[in-house]
């Protein structure tokens, strides 16, 4: 019988692995930006100048930036 342990060393379940490792740490990343916006907006920083720094859509810096606004 082809058990948990077997599928582990299968290419297919390494590479799987591997390509959701990959894509949590670009979420990670993503979400570390989005909570760096609103201080950088605190220190001053314009929309424009914090989605060039962080390499961000302008449209998302101005959506967390008005939901920040929001909860202030």
């Amino acid at each position: 019988m082809f058990g948990f342990s077997e599928l582990k060393q299968t290419k297919v379940y390494q590479e799987a692995k591997q390509e959701g490792k990959e894509e949590g740490k670009l979420e990670g990343r993503l979400q570390g930006k989005l909570e760096a916006i609103p201080f950088m907006l605190n220190l001053g920083a314009t929309v424009e100048q914090i989605a060039e720094a962080l390499d961000l859509d302008i449209d998302l810096v101005r959506l967390v930036a008005a939901k920040a606004n929001a909860n202030q």
